[in-house]
């Protein structure tokens, strides 16, 4: 008898124990909450102004802000005791500031490359046509000397040049028709272009617009 009490006396003591422990976690859960909402509806806008002030974007700070208090919430349990949860979550955003105009300085940057490359574009064909004498491209001199270069082209690379500067045929037409690959249309292309640039060196900035007219 002695034996059956003392059974279930520690089934109740062990069953209070739990729904005690239950309590506890719960009210530990629903204290956490609280805090948080606390700590949200307190801190929420005036983060999003803080963010506002860098990003000068509502919707980026907004989602900044969002997630800071998603990962604040997250690791709140891992967190050192004296982590204030302000300056945990206002360092996530404050990073995230950092990062995006970090971004937009490296785009900005790229963009100005891209800028300075197509200015420089810009110039050099202005320059080139500012050269060009359309009187000297049909000179008879300048086709005597187009005409003994084609002649001293390897059989193939004219034969791939012709089609590209004289019938306008694409370099992928050109491999098709060639059973070549687009690189190796390239590459006569460019080996005719480096023939014509040493005999018309003194009629440089006539090459770009001499296989428009012959």
């Amino acid at each position: 008898m002695l034996v059956s009490c003392k059974k279930q006396f520690f089934r109740i003591f062990s069953f209070f124990c739990i729904t005690l422990l239950l309590l506890l976690i719960i009210m530990r859960a629903i204290s956490g909450i609280q805090n948080f909402n606390k700590l949200f509806n307190e801190y929420y806008e005036r983060f999003i102004r803080f963010a506002m002030s860098y990003v000068r974007d509502r919707q980026i700070a907004e989602d900044f802000v969002s997630e800071a208090f998603t990962s604040y919430w997250e690791r709140k349990d891992n967190l050192l005791p004296d982590t204030k949860p302000q300056a945990y979550i206002l360092t996530i955003i404050k990073n995230k500031c950092i990062n995006h105009l970090q971004f937009l300085q490296v785009r900005r940057h790229a963009e100005k490359e891209i800028n300075r490359h197509q200015d420089w574009l810009l110039d050099i064909h202005i320059a080139t046509l500012q050269a060009c004498d359309p009187e000297l491209i049909f000179a008879e001199e300048i086709r005597q000397i187009v005409d003994k270069t084609l002649e001293m082209l390897p059989q193939k690379t004219r034969q791939i040049f012709v089609m590209n500067r004289y019938q306008n045929l694409s370099y992928k037409e050109i491999a098709v028709k060639m059973n070549v690959s687009t690189k190796a249309v390239e590459f006569h292309i460019s080996k005719a272009l480096q023939y014509f640039r040493v005999s018309l060196k003194d009629f440089i900035c006539l090459v770009p617009f001499l296989f428009y007219f012959y």
